[in-house]
């Protein structure tokens, strides 16, 4: 019987794999359109995508960026300042898009833009953070898809939606997660939505990765300003020592991240070429091999694997 049932298996991926290895073709003239290319995954995207021959039409937020794209890409992609979070940057991007892709439409939108917020306790963050987390993760992601489903639905073309692991398991950082959950919730609805119309949505979830949202020494500054910031109550119910282990935690984690990125772009890249592109991509081992099975535990295990080596606070009961 297990005979039987490790060939079952053994075929079902055999054929998963053949499925996905088919591309889609004309490849060359198919345009994608990539928020946040001024560095981290959306730069290297840009890259990729343009040796692999497709026209890439790149949206940094600093004409800084989009210069250094250039200098190191073809004549065939193309950059435009954008800022997610503000209506008439993203209107003036779309009538921009619109008049490089006329009839044909827009193969390909990948919603990469993202900023995390202070890598510390929700309670330590200002409501600010909070609005600025969710305008450019959840509201710039949607108003950008709305203003360009026109353009993607006459190619009948795909959608990538960058949300991360912590979208599908709420470690830290709550405000982060809280919009990452909201971009999972989103691509499920675009996506049950859409199939009539030919569209395709891709969910990438990578783990932990050195990018500039994740730099070392800009993270640690912003978690000290946040801790300097707090209420002097909450800093007798929290103390210095948590304080310290916490900081301490956080920046042995981000020593930790993978700075091979191509795990996260290669991903993306088959999310938009590939015949047959899967519902959602766990990108990196630490996605694919401790938190996405951790996912499916019961909350109180999860729990307890997450929280059993934090610190206490001082007023903890």
């Amino acid at each position: 019987m297990w005979l039987y049932l490790a060939a079952l298996v053994g075929l079902y991926y055999l054929l998963r794999w053949y499925r996905e290895r088919q591309v889609v073709s004309n490849l060359r003239d198919k345009y994608v359109f990539i928020t946040g290319c001024d560095s981290g995954f959306g730069n290297l995207l840009a890259r990729q995508l343009d040796l692999r021959g497709l026209r890439v039409l790149a949206a940094c937020l600093t004409e800084k960026g989009a210069e250094q794209l250039r200098d190191q890409t073809s004549d065939r992609l193309e950059t435009v300042i954008l800022d997610v979070t503000k209506t008439e940057s993203i209107s003036a991007a779309t009538q921009w898009v619109k008049e490089r892709v006329g009839d044909r439409g827009l193969w390909g939108l990948v919603n990469n833009a993202g900023i995390f917020h202070p890598l510390c306790c929700t309670e330590w963050l200002k409501i600010e953070s909070y609005v600025d987390v969710f305008k450019v993760n959840l509201i710039g992601l949607i108003e950008v898809t709305l203003s360009m489903l026109p353009l993607v639905r006459k190619a009948q073309g795909r959608i990538v939606n960058v949300s991360s692991i912590l979208g599908r398991v709420a470690f830290f950082g709550g405000v982060y997660c809280s919009s990452k959950y909201g971009v999972e919730a989103f691509s499920d609805i675009l996506r049950r939505e859409l199939q009539h119309f030919g569209v395709k949505i891709s969910v990438i979830e990578p783990g932990y990765f050195r990018t500039g949202m994740s730099d070392l020494q800009s993270s640690l500054g912003r978690i000290k300003q946040a801790w300097e910031e707090v209420p002097t109550h909450i800093k007798e119910a929290y103390g210095q020592k948590f304080f310290d282990a916490h900081y301490n935690g956080v920046k042995q984690g981000l020593l930790r991240c993978s700075t091979n990125l191509n795990l996260v772009t290669d991903c993306m890249e088959h999310a938009l070429i590939s015949l047959h592109p899967r519902t959602r991509y766990s990108a990196g081992w630490d996605s694919q091999f401790f938190f996405i099975p951790l996912s499916y535990l019961p909350t109180s295990l999860a729990d307890y694997i997450l929280t059993r080596s934090w610190p206490k606070p001082a007023q903890a009961v």
